[in-house]
């Protein structure tokens, strides 16, 4: 139904940190729960209270903090067998964290019923519907999950829709269809949620796992049989295979199928939000990752890009600005003039190129990929190349020569000397400096060479150094590629180097990280000798 509203539920900070290497702290989860507040997000599920120490004091932390439009809920379990609601601990512990609303799950499958809880069928009914009332009575609103119940449904629809009814009886006031193993079919979504959109009057919601590969397609198929409630967890992590991607699934919902999931202006920050909170949970965002990915919209053939120059909508199925994220073009071997064209606007390079020139270009770019240079990911070095191509670069220093001195002794760890001599403003200028190896002790002798002449170096930091063999076959003799990632007052850029030799490779590759930095600074010449010596406090009698 066009313009419908969906409720959103985020349970990123409980079900998302069951994902093998997800763990936040209690400030973390803070921190994240104030962004889904700000984007939008209707329910966030806290945690598990009395299950752990953490989640006790993130309930007690969020209190503090003055959220705008979410709503945190505390997530249990029904009481147990033979354990009276009013008795049972895990729902006084959801009292007890003092939120406003509690997600309690049931068992749906009657496999669960008798062989994981090992009880009856009848206690099963009661254990959902006492502690449900339980809830009610104490002011909550409550939020039933049926767990395994598209599971259940097939095996049982009978029975699985008896606990349904069960804790609409008892006053739920959503009802959460799990596809907890996550095994199911779009189509059997769908269909299983309009029997039971017959059968209940309560709102639905739908919760899924990815372990089909599906979790975000069987959460679009039920909003559209009727549920009115989507969870999942931002960037899909979550236990096994993970949870439903509420990125991807908000993106379809508003985007393609017309429902009112958040405001535009919200929508807009769905890339920024993606990538906050894989950054918090120390996670790599997958470049190729739907909407939200760095690859999501790059553009890498030269068909598509002179496409996409003339019609975006040739090559990409929505406008990457409506959820924050941004056209990319790449420039590759398989790049014709369009892409480079476009890359030049891209990096808001000025340079004017005849078609001979782009084309002699281009047939560089290729013949150096093809000895392993790769351009998509170190857009700084082919900044470089272009503006040399276009006589823009001024080469403010040059190689003399460098040297690498290595030592280890018994029992002592390894200790590394770089000598480097450049050429600067005509002057020869000779430095050593040592590092925790031979990489950093070159970065080091480099930047003590130029620093007097380019103050901006002393603000720049190596962030991110990266080795790949080319040709593995060669053993130790293989040809390898750098990447090298520099930052400079939050702006960061990447640069590449190629050769037989690791040492030569960094050379390049951390030549070119400055070369890129003085360029973008301006710097059309070094400082002069006497000025260096005047601002170091070098005074000559």
């Amino acid at each position: 139904m066009k313009g419908k509203k969906i409720t959103l539920y985020d349970t990123t900070l409980r079900d998302g940190t069951q994902g093998e290497g997800i763990s936040l702290s209690v400030e973390d989860k803070i921190k994240i729960a104030q962004r889904l507040d700000q984007f939008g997000i209707d329910f966030i599920e806290g945690g598990w209270p009395g299950s752990n120490p953490k989640d006790m004091a993130f309930f007690e932390r969020i209190r503090e903090v003055p959220l705008q439009h979410a709503k945190v809920t505390a997530f249990g379990s029904t009481c147990r067998p033979g354990v009276a609601a009013a008795d049972d601990e895990n729902l006084q512990a959801l009292l007890a964290s003092g939120v406003q609303v509690a997600t309690i799950f049931g068992k749906s499958w009657d496999l669960h019923v008798t062989d994981a809880l090992k009880t009856t069928l009848e206690e099963n009914l009661r254990m959902v519907k006492e502690s449900v009332a339980f809830l009610k009575a104490k002011g909550l609103t409550v939020i039933f999950d049926a767990e395994h119940f598209f599971d259940g449904y097939r095996h049982n629809p009978v029975y699985a829709l008896r606990v349904l009814e069960a804790a609409e009886a008892a006053g739920a006031d959503w009802i959460v269809l799990c596809d907890t193993n996550g095994g199911s079919l779009p189509h059997e979504i769908y269909e299983t949620v309009k029997t039971v959109r017959g059968s209940v009057q309560t709102p639905l919601g739908i919760h899924t796992h990815n372990d089909g590969e599906l979790a975000v397609a069987n959460a679009l198929a039920a909003v559209q049989a009727g549920v009115e409630q989507v969870q999942g967890t931002i960037n899909g992590i979550g236990e096994r295979c993970g949870n439903a991607n509420l990125i991807s699934v908000i993106a379809n919902l508003q985007l393609k199928l017309h429902y009112n999931c958040v405001a535009p202006e919200q929508l807009q920050q769905l890339t920024k939000l993606s990538r906050y909170v894989a950054e918090i949970a120390n996670m790599a965002l997958p470049n190729n990752q739907p909407f939200v990915g760095t690859s999501a919209f790059a553009h890498k053939g030269g068909i598509h890009v002179s496409a996409v120059l003339k019609d975006p909508k040739t090559y990409e199925h929505i406008s990457p600005e409506q959820i924050g994220n941004k056209r990319r073009v790449l420039v590759s071997e398989l790049s014709g003039q369009s892409n480079l064209l476009a890359k030049t606007e891209e990096l808001d390079i000025s340079v004017e190129l005849d078609k001979e020139e782009a084309r002699e270009i281009i047939k560089q770019i290729k013949e150096r990929e093809f000895h392993g240079y790769q351009y998509e990911g170190a857009e700084a070095s082919l900044s470089l190349m272009l503006l040399e191509a276009s006589g823009q670069l001024h080469k403010l220093f040059t190689l003399d020569s460098f040297k690498i001195l290595m030592e280890k002794s018994a029992g002592d760890r390894i200790s590394s000397e770089a000598m480097v001599k450049l050429k600067v403003n005509g002057q020869l200028v000779h430095t050593a400096a040592e590092g925790n190896g031979p990489v950093n002790a070159l970065d080091n002798a480099l930047r003590k060479a130029l620093e007097n002449h380019f103050p901006c170096l002393a603000e720049m930091q190596l962030t991110d150094y990266k080795v790949r063999v080319l040709d593995e076959s060669e053993a130790t003799a293989a040809k390898v590629r750098v990447l090298i990632e520099s930052a400079r007052n939050g702006e960061k850029w990447s640069t590449v180097g190629v050769s037989t030799n690791v040492i030569e490779a960094s050379w390049e590759a951390l030549t070119d990280s400055i070369r890129y930095l003085l360029w973008k600074e301006g710097c059309v010449h070094a400082e002069p000798l006497e000025t260096v010596e005047a601002r170091v406090g070098i005074v000559n009698h």
